[in-house]
């Protein structure tokens, strides 16, 4: 159920309410994704996937959303894991059908473009994968190579002419272009164990958390130099750009808080949580984030001006990713 939610009073009627429309989430542990009533948290529908899916995203009408089968619980764990990817209508809340992406396989991170090309990362075989017209595609239209070991995350630039990808186990970072196979990587270390990675509003720089240096660091998203490296107090799982603004979200797994950052990585605000925050989405139009709590099955909804939790909503086991509609 929900919490809490925020009044419609307490929103301008021009940026929407984060108290209204259906919140997608992945079940990591659930083996499916759901949907749920933001207003009460009721359960609408539910739709199982293959064991562990992980990273979606959803396409710029919102008609589809593109889930990756990684087929592990967590990045540690051994297994061969998954090789396709999930095609969710969501209008119809249906399984419409997979893109097999064979041999390619343990595929986590996943991102799509202004023109709805999708691009999926192969942690096994290091390879990223675009499809021009995933919401028809077969097959993929195109692989490069990515210059990293154990590639984990990615992230696009708006025409998705650039790709930045985190390598676990190379401790690297690389930018490559998913259009042209011919040109080499540019790879850089931002620390150990660097897993997520955002841009800035205007593209010019790439904000990388390095989990076990317990740092933020900021690269010049041309060349991977770095700008500006922060120390933090904890892991620093997930990074993310607030749309619109030059300031950061972080998940911290060690410390159960969500912070925030200005561009020059000072902490501004920061909230702690009963479970652990994981992943972040935003709100479309309102100020409000959902915040997933991975091992009490719940996602949180932060007024990202307040900093302060307006609702959560019950969920089904492992709440990963989400985003709203």
């Amino acid at each position: 159920m929900v919490r809490r939610p925020m009044p419609a009073d307490e929103t301008d009627s021009g940026r929407g309410n984060p108290g209204e429309g259906t919140l997608v989430v992945v079940e990591k542990s659930g083996h499916a994704v759901a949907f749920h009533d933001v207003a009460d948290g009721a359960l609408l529908d539910r739709i199982e996937l293959g064991e562990y899916p992980h990273e979606m995203v959803l396409d710029g009408a919102r008609r589809f959303a593109y889930i990756g089968h990684y087929g592990v619980r967590m990045s540690g764990d051994v297994g061969t894991g998954g090789s396709s990817v999930f095609v969710v209508d969501l209008a119809a809340r249906e399984l419409v059908r997979t893109i097999d992406l064979s041999p390619f396989n343990r595929l986590h991170g996943i991102a799509i473009d202004e023109r709805d090309r999708l691009y999926v990362l192969s942690e096994e075989k290091a390879v990223l994968l675009r499809i021009d017209e995933p919401a028809t595609a077969g097959a993929p239209s195109a692989a490069v190579h990515t210059g990293g070991i154990k590639t984990h995350m990615v992230v696009t630039n708006r025409e998705g002419s650039l790709a930045y990808v985190t390598g676990l186990l190379s401790h690297t970072v690389s930018r490559i272009d998913p259009h042209d196979a011919t040109e080499s990587p540019v790879t850089a270390s931002p620390g150990r164990l660097p897993e997520s990675c955002a841009l800035s509003e205007d593209e010019r720089w790439l904000y990388v958390g390095a989990r076990q240096d317990k740092a933020l660091v900021a690269l010049d998203a041309r060349t991977l130099k770095e700008k500006k490296r922060a120390a933090v107090p904890g892991d620093p799982l997930r990074v993310y750009v607030i749309p619109g603004q030059d300031t950061l979200l972080t998940t911290d797994i060690e410390n159960r808080t969500v912070t925030r950052y200005d561009s020059e990585l000072r902490e501004e605000r920061s909230i702690a949580f009963e479970g652990i925050p994981a992943g972040i989405s935003f709100h479309p139009s309102a100020p409000a984030a959902f915040v997933t709590l991975l091992d009490i099955d719940t996602v949180a909804i932060l007024d990202l001006e307040t900093f302060e939790t307006t609702g959560t909503v019950s969920t089904g086991p492992e709440p990963d990713v989400t985003a709203l509609i």
